[in-house]
């Protein structure tokens, strides 16, 4: 996608195996990870039903976003922890936040981020999808939803593949993503900030007319 997108050539899959065999290029394969983390939930914590139901195929920006946290190791065995709101119709990251700790603010952060990139006259027909997890069950969190008129939706407890999207999107961060090697937490946010930014802007996907998710965005806006 890349060599036809940014450069007119076309090539097929047969040949860039010949080429890569040739001079011993191997392509690093994607591992399924089944280790998931469930926290614990006070009793004044309360779900809400799986409105998405695995209807992953949308086909308008701004109707329906995927949303988790996500630890990522650095320096010798520190932990940070990456939250990201996902679109589902664009696979645009539409906003993140990474934080040292992983109190409510670092979620509110990564909502008040999303807010700012969403279209305010979108926001009340908004399907925000996430986990069973601690936060997205927090009292403050689930009224904040409600009084912006966010529909809110989770997944059933314990079933990743409810939310296949945004764990799809860590597997590929965490396996491309060369975190372990960082000395601070600034690298690792500088890490974070440009593969997210290559992601959205310069990631080409089949799935998307192999366009990037902003690309992508824009097409499905016009269409």
């Amino acid at each position: 996608m890349i060599l036809e997108n940014d450069y007119g050539k076309i090539m097929n899959h047969k040949k860039i195996m010949r080429i890569k065999n040739g001079y011993g290029l191997i392509t690093k394969i994607r591992r399924k990870n089944p280790y998931r983390i469930m926290a614990k939930k006070t009793q004044e914590h309360s779900t809400c039903p799986n409105i998405l139901g695995r209807k992953f195929n949308v086909l308008t920006p701004y109707k329906v976003y995927s949303t988790d946290i996500t630890y990522l190791f650095y320096d010798r065995g520190k932990t940070a922890y990456l939250s990201v709101v996902k679109d589902l119709a664009s696979r645009e990251v539409v906003a993140y936040s990474l934080s040292r700790t992983i109190d409510m603010e670092f979620v509110f952060n990564t909502l008040a981020k999303t807010i700012e990139t969403t279209p305010a006259s979108c926001l009340e027909f908004l399907i925000f999808h996430s986990d069973q997890g601690f936060h997205y069950t927090n009292p403050s969190f689930r009224n904040k939803l409600k009084d912006l008129k966010i529909t809110q939706s989770m997944s059933r407890k314990g079933n990743c593949l409810d939310n296949a999207p945004i764990e799809s999107f860590f597997g590929h961060l965490k396996d491309e993503l060369d975190y372990l090697n960082c000395d601070t937490f600034e690298e690792l946010e500088k890490r974070v900030n440009e593969y997210i930014y290559n992601y959205n802007n310069n990631r080409y996907q089949w799935n998307l007319k192999k366009m990037t998710p902003v690309q992508y965005r824009d097409h499905l806006l016009v269409v």
